[in-house]
């Protein structure tokens, strides 16, 4: 019975988009998870919008009349069926480094490596993942590099006045030194008791352990899913901590208002959205050289950078910010909030403009 509803449903999708031209809309796919793809769809199909590229809803991905399709991320490829897909298919490819331990991630790749002839286009993130992309033997102008952005409405550049403010909305002291993490760092989408090491919360939690012993009033923030791993290693350590799961991406803007400092300790990273997050928000950022961190943070300018597993060297540029007069360091947060403005949606438009020639058809 399922089955008939579904070939009714999309006889009734393939109906309805006959009458459109050949890609002629552009079709958004995000992975439906209520996290940082399905908000990076919402602000791609608004910059479509702002360009005059007609959309359609993500149902008609299932009809059998060829429009443009933009996955949110490379994993359908390991699908059976994919290949029969009449659509144009584009799609973002932020993380996976084949090669590096996850046989998914091998799997994708090799599909990749394949039928990159079956691809129209692919956004990489940052330089590492788009050199990797490129090595699998797709045509370059295929290709576009466009990071991850930001929206700045969700990020204002914070005073002193609103830190204290946003701390004691949080319950959160103001003479603690705050540390912030948020993403998904456990696997799948329940407790995350078990690590998603990619993320490297192992290896935050390390940093907080080393900065426990030299930092008075140490106090960790956390938000995103699965955070088990991460709040289990913190209770076990003694560091006061709170998690704060927002239904709603826009309000993290102001757990960044409460931070001294944000740490990412990744592995690999696709993004993370949290570089351009913090700059945009006033906070000093200190990141291990993965994802886009590598392309959009100056070392010692806007932000300070590790490498992978650099425990002593995070916990370095957590104690060098903390001894900076308050000239210099205003000076790398302003450095800061200039990568993000220049990183923020708006400012992508031509990226996305020159993305989608030849990819969807509008009037420009």
């Amino acid at each position: 019975m399922k089955n008939s509803i579904k070939k009714i449903y999309k006889s009734i999708l393939t109906l309805t988009s006959a009458r459109w031209e050949p890609y002629s809309r552009l079709i958004l796919a995000g992975d439906n998870a209520g996290w940082v793809l399905d908000w990076e769809m919402q602000e791609i199909g608004r910059i479509a919008n702002r360009l005059g590229i007609r959309l359609a809803r993500e149902d008609f991905r299932y009809a059998l009349s060829p429009q443009s399709l933009f996955l949110a991320n490379q994993f359908f490829m390991l699908r059976d069926d994919w290949l029969d897909w009449p659509h144009r298919i584009g799609l973002s490819y932020f993380h996976g480094l084949p090669g590096t331990g996850d046989p998914l991630f091998d799997r994708v790749y090799e599909s990749l490596c394949k039928n990159h002839d079956r691809i129209s286009r692919i956004q990489a993130s940052h330089t590492q993942m788009r050199n990797v992309i490129l090595e699998s033997g797709i045509e370059s102008s295929k290709v576009s590099l466009i990071p991850i952005g930001i929206n700045l409405d969700y990020f204002p550049f914070r005073q002193e006045e609103d830190k204290r403010i946003a701390r004691q909305k949080l319950g959160i002291s103001e003479s603690a030194f705050v540390i912030g993490s948020f993403q998904k760092d456990g696997v799948g989408w329940g407790d995350g008791m078990e690590p998603k090491l990619i993320k490297g919360p192992d290896v935050f939690l390390s940093v907080a352990q080393e900065l426990k012993s030299k930092t008075s009033e140490l106090f960790v923030l956390l938000s995103g899913p699965a955070r088990g791993y991460v709040k289990a290693g913190l209770e076990k350590l003694g560091i006061p901590y709170k998690h704060l799961y927002l239904a709603s991406y826009p309000r993290i803007g102001l757990l960044f208002q409460a931070l001294d400092v944000y740490l990412v300790t990744s592995r690999q990273e696709g993004g993370p959205k949290a570089i351009l997050e913090s700059m945009a928000s006033g906070v000093p950022i200190i990141s291990t050289r993965a994802g886009q961190a590598m392309d959009l943070i100056g070392h010692g300018q806007n932000g300070w950078l590790a490498d992978s597993e650099d425990i002593n060297g995070m916990v370095q540029w957590v104690h060098h910010l903390r001894s900076l007069n308050h000239s210099t360091l205003s000076s790398m947060l302003a450095n800061g909030r200039a990568t993000a403005e220049a990183n923020s949606y708006p400012a992508q438009m031509p990226l996305w403009s020159e993305f989608m020639k030849g990819f969807v058809s509008w009037h420009q």
